[in-house]
């Protein structure tokens, strides 16, 4: 059976970091945490939890600390989850059931399958531009395209030459998605909402668009 390796990139998530590890299903063969230069107690906490720590002298972002993550990873199946406990680590035996099944190459944890009454209306508003984007760019048709909690068999992550500094690394996946062909399901995931800020806007679409133009038709020319 498939090793299953878990990233969780970390930035001054001290509160929230055990109970994310703590919740983590017993049949994963490793749990990283890569502590993306927290300021607090974020890495002091990750030492404790008995998983494989990584540490950023300074916040590199999320995209950084993703790479750094999957270069470490000894797993077949690699799930990305967030420390934040929006999304709930037990949903993790749902997103690798269908890539173990040998039907999928890569899910995503879609928070647009279940309830979606909690979800800020400008989360609803971004989701609905990002997906009918990326429809058009890449071909990947998925709704929830700015969901970061993902499963992807190793095998395509190192066929992907991933860039990406911060939350756009999420998007050049789905580059990689498109361009490589790979089978994609969305898995109903619940979802927990707090105070924290959405990374994407209606006032960061035209950067989107950027992004877009330039995987699809910088990045592909350079290799």
């Amino acid at each position: 059976m498939e090793r299953v390796s878990v990233i969780i990139p970390s930035f001054n998530v001290e509160k929230s970091l055990h109970e994310v590890v703590k919740r983590i299903p017993k049949n994963v063969f490793e749990v990283i945490i890569v502590d993306d230069g927290s300021t607090d107690g974020t890495g002091i906490v990750a030492k404790k939890t008995g998983a494989k720590v990584l540490t950023h002298e300074i916040n590199c972002g999320k995209g950084r600390a993703m790479r750094t993550g999957i270069n470490e990873a000894k797993g077949d199946i690699i799930v990305f989850l967030d420390a934040d406990l929006q999304h709930m680590p037990e949903d993790i035996d749902k997103l690798i059931k269908p890539i173990r099944m040998g039907e999928i190459d890569i899910t995503v944890g879609s928070r647009l399958l279940g309830d979606i009454s909690s979800m800020p209306l400008v989360r609803k508003f971004s989701n609905k531009i990002s997906s009918a984007l990326i429809r058009l760019f890449f071909g990947v048709n998925i709704k929830d395209t700015q969901s970061g909690y993902r499963a992807i068999k190793k095998e395509f992550l190192e066929k992907m030459d991933l860039e990406s500094e911060r939350y756009n690394i999420e998007t050049e996946i789905l580059y990689y998605v498109g361009k490589l062909r790979m089978k994609v399901k969305e898995v109903p995931i619940k979802t927990i909402y707090g105070d924290e800020k959405s990374h994407f806007t209606a006032i960061d679409v035209p950067k989107f668009i950027y992004l877009l133009f330039y995987l699809k038709f910088i990045k592909m020319r350079k290799k």
